[in-house]
């Protein structure tokens, strides 16, 4: 086994890097960076997308073919945790939920005429786009076979009629992914369209207040009442919806635990240079043991969920689904990034829960993680399921 990049990777990981550090972070301490949802104010953020493109950065996850930089998903596990350094970073890249997922699952199913319409503007950075799934009970969240919202054939063309919500970014998107239930069967009752923000028969009901900062177009509850889709977008064959979604959610979920690495390190980082020059009781935080052990068991815990990761990763390059190394990832890393942020603050004292430092904007936002892309628990029994089937085999090295 070699943990070492090659080196083309190694160039590109040290590129974002440096990156982050010059254009990125220096906007992170003037409010006015920020807008009203707490995220990078959009002006900002073109100028920034402007540098990226011209530095050669954008869109590691696509093909060269594409204008993207053709990275396999080892490399993007090394980039985007660089990228997520900042708070504001992955956006800047392209390579931010839900566009990230949205592209990479079009340029493996979409027709090529689909490709040009509806996924080349994203990867663009033309528009941005969201995938619309998950219903108010008693409709699906992390079981798509309880989806409600109804797609209904009519001559070549499908009626949409239904709810959803926590729809991420809705409310800026113009290219919308929806998976809707074109039949009873448990196995092939789901279909995956795509529409246009400008068609009739939708809305955007509200957007979602939540705890934490906000991804741009926040977190909408949209309704459907006769939204009209033709035949020609749809994605795949009818009733392949719920390929559809293990083929996006696999690497999209993979993606999170990335970012979230690099969220979880820049914690640390903040906690590092406090303690290493706050001095009490005669001498620094730094040298005393308890202080000590909570940077060490953190630092241990970031690094034991980059080996998933990374584990996860190469499976997913080596064609391998990677479902129970995608759910192991998803479960540590959202618990990794809590804990960090979380000793992070309680390093920091007072200052940490102030907004003085971006950890308490961090706080908030890490606490989804459990939660988006399937919850914790929910990935622990995907393992339990098989671990029963497999048994010693669970533990392979292939």
């Amino acid at each position: 086994m070699n943990f070492t990049l090659p080196p083309e990777i190694e160039s590109y990981r040290a590129h974002y890097q440096a990156f982050v550090a010059e254009h990125i972070l220096p906007l992170e301490c003037a409010r006015e960076s920020f807008d009203e949802h707490e995220n990078i104010r959009l002006d900002l953020l073109e100028t920034l997308r402007a540098k990226a493109k011209a530095a050669g950065l954008w869109c590691p996850q696509m093909p060269k073919s594409v204008g993207g930089q053709g990275l396999p998903v080892v490399g993007m596990s090394a980039c985007y945790e660089e990228m997520n350094y900042s708070i504001f970073g992955p956006v800047v890249f392209n390579c931010a939920a839900p566009d990230d997922g949205n592209m990479m699952v079009l340029n493996k199913v979409a027709m090529p005429e689909q490709k040009t319409r509806w996924m080349m503007p994203i990867v663009e950075g033309k528009v941005r786009s969201s995938i619309v799934m998950t219903e108010p009970a008693p409709g699906s969240g992390s079981d798509p076979t309880m989806m409600l919202t109804t797609a209904t054939r009519s001559g070549d063309k499908w009626i949409i009629k239904g709810r959803k919500w926590f729809i991420t970014g809705a409310g800026v998107a113009s290219h919308f992914l929806l998976l809707a239930k074109t039949s009873d069967d448990p196995r092939k009752g789901l279909t995956a369209f795509l529409f246009h923000k400008d068609q009739p028969g939708w809305r955007i009901v509200r957007r979602i207040p939540i705890m934490g900062p906000e991804e741009h177009g926040g977190h909408c509850e949209l309704e459907f009442d006769g939204l009209e889709i033709a035949d020609e977008n749809r994605v795949m064959n009818v009733g392949d919806g719920l390929k559809f979604t293990q083929i996006r959610l696999g690497t999209a979920r993979l993606t999170h635990c990335m970012r979230w690495l690099g969220l979880a390190r820049r914690a640390m980082d903040i906690a590092a240079d406090y303690v290493g020059t706050r001095k009490t009781h005669g001498g620094r935080l730094a040298d005393k043991e308890s202080v000590q052990w909570l940077l060490g068991d953190a630092a241990m815990q970031i690094e034991i969920g980059r080996m998933l990761v990374m584990r996860a990763a190469a499976k997913l390059d080596a064609g391998d689904y990677a479902r129970k190394e995608v759910s192991m990832a998803k479960i540590v890393v959202a618990d990794v990034l809590h804990h960090a942020v979380d000793t992070a603050i309680q390093l920091n004292g007072a200052r940490g829960y102030s907004k003085d430092t971006p950890l308490e904007w961090m706080y908030r936002y890490a606490r989804q993680a459990r939660l988006v892309d399937g919850a914790s628990e929910v990935h622990k029994m995907v393992l339990a399921k098989a671990f029963m089937k497999e048994r010693q085999d669970f533990w392979n090295w292939k």
